[in-house]
């Protein structure tokens, strides 16, 4: 609705002063919208905002108000850069521990770009086991558990308490009562609302071990932060002798809700087996979490665990934290920089491909370039907005050259990963859209190694692409103008989602 369109209105509904008072108002909100909503703030994402501030004024604003800020509350940024000092010192302040010299410099220059960002080094003397079957994942942290010893620390964005995940449970309490310090974190808004939360609130409740819910937003006991800032990572750590990570919530694979069941849709994941030193720095972006919710810095355990041997055997890794506690986009910006870098191929799976646009422009450059790019995601997608908002980029890069995949319904593709080359593997809890690389607490693994890349080719060979079907680029074209309207309405929302 134009200004005019507005008076009109306003006029006919409330006295002149009243009238003339509220259009001043709306007139100061645009005004101040057009200069302060963009600061520090990607074009895409102030747009966002702007349009709906433009559209509905009083509604918008409001809204932007409560969620428009991507920042933490003060005193978590505080604890993240306190964190951050620690490690860097308790690491000798060295982007690379150990031999380098065999790297290629874009691999070194990104260990050092990951290290200035996010603290942790990249370190040898690692090994790592790919696990792809979700149900097989929790019966093997269940027994990494069960054999605990000193301490185990538990952090996942969606846990609930059902069939397939009780063990792993039950796993930990018996733990806590033989002495193991257990320490759990479970994102408060990701996991309300499923079946079983409440369930498992109880649980732990009645069993005194130490749980905490992450970024909670209860106001009534003190606790809020923005409504829509999440912690999306998934981080098992058992003694620090082994970890697990990657895109795995603790859940059945149907998220135990009834349309999904009817539907037989089923979430397909991709996690890590880690051993080596990692695993410690894994340990300290737990660390780091469990800070900022409790006081508790364990800083002892970071001092101890980060004491990293200088070593030139083993698997090549760098633990990559990211999230609004950090002044930049962490994940973004090794993203970008490993695809620019990239010479004979790119492989992306990503359940949400919503890419701002240095990650847009990077790929189709690469793409232009003669690199084969190679998207996988999900012909299914259990969030529609941003289902359609992955659509609209569809058109751009396959003009480009880039090979897109979808994964058969009725599975929900939920693996992340992406690889460079032959040796490069990025792989975690990130997805490649705006809220991961904005909003959400994430973590990746950043691991190079030739053996290992070939095996993450070897599982895109064997289970992604044989379970895809190519994006059909005919028809494709011919979709309807209203599916494309729905697309590019929810592209407009995307940097909002």
């Amino acid at each position: 609705m134009d200004p005019s369109g507005i008076f009109t209105w306003i006029q006919a509904q409330f006295p002149g002063w009243v009238a003339i008072t509220l259009l001043v108002i709306d007139a100061i909100v645009r005004i101040v919208a057009l200069g302060t909503v963009g600061y520090r703030r990607k074009p895409t994402a102030a747009l966002g905002w702007l349009i709906l501030i433009f559209m509905i004024p009083f509604v918008g604003i409001i809204l932007f108000l409560f969620l428009g800020s991507p920042n933490l509350p003060q005193r978590r940024r505080e604890k993240q850069h306190e964190i951050n000092e620690r490690v860097k010192s308790a690491t000798g302040h060295r982007a690379i521990i150990g031999a380098s010299d065999h790297l290629p410099l874009p691999l070194s220059t990104a260990a050092q770009l990951n290290y200035e960002l996010g603290a942790l080094p990249m370190v040898h003397g690692n090994s790592f086991e790919l696990v792809s079957d979700s149900v097989d994942c929790i019966e093997q942290m269940t027994r990494e558990v069960r054999g605990a010893k000193r301490f185990v620390h538990f952090e996942f964005y969606i846990v609930t308490l059902d069939d397939t995940t009780r063990q792993l449970f039950d796993a930990l309490i018996d733990a806590h009562r033989r002495g193991v310090e257990v320490r759990i974190l479970i994102d408060h808004l990701g996991s309300l609302g499923y079946p079983g939360y409440r369930s498992l609130v109880k649980l732990l409740d009645s069993s005194g071990l130490l749980w905490r819910r992450s970024m909670p937003i209860r106001p009534w006991r003190g606790e809020y932060q923005r409504l829509d800032l999440r912690n999306h990572r998934k981080i098992l750590v058992v003694d620090g002798d082994v970890a697990f990570t990657g895109s795995q919530n603790i859940i059945h694979p149907s998220y135990n809700k009834a349309s999904n069941l009817r539907r037989g849709l089923l979430w397909k994941d991709l996690m890590v087996r880690c051993t080596g030193p990692v695993v410690d720095e894994l340990d300290a972006v737990f660390a780091s979490d469990w800070y900022s919710e409790t006081d508790d810095p364990l800083l002892g355990e970071i001092d101890e665990d980060l004491d990293i041997p200088e070593e030139a055997t083993g698997v090549l890794a760098q633990v990559v934290p990211s999230g609004p506690g950090f002044e930049q986009e962490n994940n973004l910006q090794l993203f970008t920089h490993l695809i620019y870098n990239a010479n004979r191929e790119i492989v992306i799976s990503s359940p949400y491909f919503v890419p701002d646009p240095a990650l847009l422009t990077a790929l189709k450059t690469e793409s232009q370039s003669g690199v084969d790019v190679r998207l996988y995601v999900g012909a299914t997608n259990d969030h529609w907005i941003a289902g359609k908002a992955q659509e609209s980029y569809y058109d751009e890069l396959v003009e480009a050259g880039v090979r897109i995949f979808q994964y058969h319904s009725p599975t929900v593709l939920h693996a992340k990963f992406i690889l460079v080359d032959d040796e490069v593997t990025v792989i975690g809890s990130s997805n490649m859209d705006e809220r991961s690389f904005s909003i959400n607490h994430e973590v990746s693994l950043f691991i190079v190694d030739e053996e290992f890349t070939q095996r993450m080719y070897a599982l895109e060979r064997e289970d992604f692409r044989s379970s895809s079907v190519p994006l059909d680029t005919a028809a494709w074209a011919e979709r309807s103008l209203l599916r494309r309207y729905a697309e590019n309405v929810c592209r407009l929302g995307s940097a909002l989602l």
